[in-house]
């Protein structure tokens, strides 16, 4: 019997899922047929296999061939299935041993001439394979640090089809290295510091408290008063990420082809900056028969920052409700359904008004009617903003401010150093359940396992009365309010830490 098994791994959103690629020879007419729902890509790779096989001095088999892709019920897509077709077509003809492709992985797009070209997708499908108990994976060189991040996983980079098959036949190549685990390389210390944004203690405030408790920030001001900087400083204060979120952050980067060739494991949280013009599909994703994370995915762990906000599409920010609330986005087309993390922390940024000119008390150019400033901010849906918890008004630094010198104690190390200590107590109180951070804890569970006394919440229930807050705002503000505690290392919130939190969500005195 001409039929031989080889093993590739299917990436749909970020899980891995083992593809067993047989391949039978039979006699008939020569040509290959490809089963098992292959999209267009994967159609292609008949034409890439041969011209790999026979460049890479391989007799191909004259024979009616068939390669199958099973289980077939599941989607495939890409071009990472070339080199365990190659290899099932040669194992079938008796060119390699059908015994050395049992228990082993192979992963990889072929060139031409025979040789193996990096894919996306890399970790996560290595990871599936560790997890299924397959360890030996052969993947492309250029991906190797990217697989070698997966402990347990025992990695064979090649560069080209040749030397898979000697690898088959064992006889592998001197020059083949097997690499070591890429170490997790922290980055250089961003030179943007805290400190540098002139005066705004209230944003700077709002940004160390949004960074502790995973709380999204709204910063509202005439330009240059310091919300780009804010925003730029804030992924300087949040902790770097741990083995678990840096793999879940880097297989979202490798599947999105946003992680750099040879690029070792993310430690960072990650910040996306998106233009205005970006779309729904750029925000949460888009494809469809192969699904792409998009920007709010990839800012999974980070910062996603929407500056100008009012001048993005309409459509485009309330695709963002979702996500905001559940922590990953779910995409549904017509062959697949798709689930991406993306717990990520919003900032949005505006201008006051569309002439983007100042309306204080040293400023007073803005001529905009009052109807023409509120249609300006009303781009922004009140559902929208009702799930922001910090909401800053923000206004232009004085002479003073400008030339004060940098604050020690306001800069991103020393932020940087309370925002540790805050998320420490909120593991601690969190040991055991599924949340992390205080912004991820649900209303109902909040209010019932850690309540506040009726002294400490008086103000925020005075203002749900009075309706300037809804039920999910006054959620919120309490969740803020224990995140301020915990900066200021109380056991729970009272009534003035309630207060700052009510003053942080309604700035301007509406509460009062």
């Amino acid at each position: 019997m001409a039929l031989a098994r080889s093993l590739a791994v299917a990436v749909v959103g970020i899980e891995g899922h083992l593809v067993e690629v047989e391949a039978d020879l039979a006699n008939g007419l020569p040509g290959l047929t490809l089963i098992g729902l292959p999209d267009a890509a994967l159609h292609e790779a008949r034409d890439r296999v041969r011209a790999a096989v026979v460049n890479s001095r391989e007799r191909w088999p004259d024979r009616r061939i068939t390669v199958g892709l099973f289980p077939a019920t599941l989607p495939k897509s890409g071009s990472a299935f070339d080199l365990a077709m190659a290899a099932a077509i040669l194992g079938a003809a008796g060119a390699v041993p059908r015994a050395a492709l049992a228990g082993r992985i192979l992963i990889g797009e072929l060139a031409l001439d025979g040789r193996l070209r990096p894919v996306r997708g890399v970790l996560p499908a290595v990871l599936a394979a560790v997890g299924a108990g397959l360890e030996r994976i052969v993947v492309p060189a250029s991906n190797a640090r990217e697989a070698a991040l997966v402990p347990g996983a025992v990695i064979e980079p090649m560069h080209d089809l040749a030397g898979v098959l000697d690898l088959l036949r064992g006889r592998p190549r001197l020059d083949q290295v097997l690499p070591e685990a890429a170490p997790a390389v922290r980055p250089d210390p961003s030179e943007l510091d805290l400190s540098d944004v002139a005066g705004q203690a209230r944003g700077r405030l709002a940004a160390e408290v949004a960074a502790a408790g995973g709380h999204h920030l709204y910063l509202q001001g005439p330009p240059g008063t310091g919300k780009t900087m804010i925003a730029e400083r804030l992924p300087g204060l949040l902790p770097a990420l741990d083995t678990a979120a840096a793999l879940e952050v880097t297989a979202v980067h490798s599947v999105a082809g946003v992680l750099p060739v040879g690029e070792p494991l993310v430690t960072r949280p990650p910040f996306r900056s998106p233009h205005h013009s970006a779309t729904p599909a750029a925000l949460v994703g888009s494809g469809s028969s192969v699904i792409r994370p998009g920007l709010a995915s990839q800012a999974h762990h980070g910062v996603l920052f929407l500056d100008e906000a009012p001048e993005f599409g309409r459509s485009a920010l309330d695709a963002l409700r979702q996500p905001l609330e559940s922590g990953q986005v779910e995409i549904a087309r017509a062959r697949a359904t798709t689930r991406f993390p993306a717990r990520f922390l919003l900032v949005l940024a505006a201008n006051p008004c569309p002439c983007s000119r100042a309306r204080g008390p040293r400023d007073l150019r803005c001529d905009c009617p009052s109807t023409v400033r509120r249609r300006y901010l009303a781009r922004l849906s009140g559902p929208l903003l009702d799930r922001i918890d910090l909401q800053i008004a923000l206004t232009s630094p004085s002479r003073a401010e400008l030339r004060a010198d940098r604050d020690l104690a306001g800069s991103s190390a020393a932020a940087a150093q309370r925002v540790h200590q805050a998320r420490c107590v909120m593991e601690r109180r969190f040991a055991g359940t599924p949340w992390r951070r205080n912004a991820e804890v649900p209303g109902p569970s909040l209010r019932r396992r850690w309540p506040l006394r009726s002294e400490a919440t008086r103000l925020a229930d005075r203002a749900f009365e009075r309706g300037l807050l809804t039920a999910r705002g006054l959620d919120r503000v309490f969740r803020v309010a224990w995140t301020i505690a915990d900066l200021n290392g109380q056991e729970r919130p009272g009534a003035e830490e309630v207060g700052l939190a009510l003053d942080l969500r309604l700035p301007g005195g509406r509460h009062e």
